[in-house]
This record gives C-alpha cells, structure tokens and sequence, in this order.
C-alpha cells in the first residue's frame, strides 16, 4: 500500500492517441494520477468533466492531470473525444499500475463481491514524491479538493 510521503511507484502505460506516459518523463512536474473504474459511465464521466473544466486551473500551478482506468486505448480515444478532455488517459489494461497504487480492491456491489478500481487520486510532487492519496472519492467537489492541495504546496 502505498503511503504519503513515500516515493511513487514509477509507471509507463501506453495513452489515447497512441501515446505512451511516464511517470520518468514527468519529473519536475506536479502529477495528478486519478484512478477511476471505466470509460464513459455516470460517475467516471462526472469526475473527468470536473477535472476538464478545472484544467486551466491546474495547468497555471504547472499540475499535470491523467486518468487511469483499464479500459483500452481506444474506449480512451472515443471517451476524450465525447467529453473534450484535455489531459492524458492512460490504459492500464494489466492492472500493474492499479496493483502498484493499491486501487485494486475487492468491491462489495448489493452483496456481490468483485474485484475492481477503487476511485483514488494521487497527489505527486516534482520530485516523485506523494504528497496527498485520497481513496474511495466522492466526485461532487473532489477537482476543487485537489486544486486546494497543490496551492498549499
């Protein structure tokens, strides 16, 4: 489990668009790493318009913003373009990342268990460092919560 404080675990997935992220190539950026179960449903869908309409916001503190799901690259491509998104999704379809970041969870749906992405987010300094983990989040206010953490860097 990872923790506040600790080094992130270093990751490269392949992205929309054919691109490839990670987390190597963002040094000396703040990275928000938000962890959410699929493509395209109600609650995903909420959680990246959030994140698309405080983008410029995130942008002007030098924050970079990527979803992580493991949906295909492609069901990646379709969602970004519906929804105009601005910033990066990552396809993790092996689940190493997830794994990685402790968002894979046995999920209890109306006495049914199953395992699935638990929806986190994952503050990451400049320098690699974890500053704020928040799990099991709530969409309504969450983009305005992790704005608030990165000003208080």
């Amino acid at each position: 489990m990872i923790e506040e404080g600790a080094k992130a675990p270093a990751f490269t997935m392949p992205t929309d668009g054919g691109g490839e992220i990670s987390l190597a190539a963002l040094k000396g950026k703040r990275v928000v790493l938000y962890f959410y179960p699929r493509d395209d449903t109600p609650g995903c869908t909420k959680e990246a318009c959030a994140f698309r309409d405080m983008h410029p916001d995130l942008q002007s503190l030098d924050a970079v913003v990527i979803g992580v799901s493991k949906d295909t690259t492609a069901s990646h491509d379709k969602f970004k373009a519906k929804y105009e998104l601005p910033f990066t999704l990552a396809a993790d379809t092996d689940g190493a990342v997830c794994e990685a970041y402790g968002v894979w969870v046995e999920k209890n749906m109306y006495g049914r268990k199953s395992m699935g992405i638990e929806r986190a987010t994952v503050l990451i300094d400049e320098t690699g460092t974890i500053r704020r983990i928040w799990r099991k989040v709530k969409v309504d206010g969450h983009a305005e919560a992790v704005k608030a953490a990165i000003e208080a860097l």
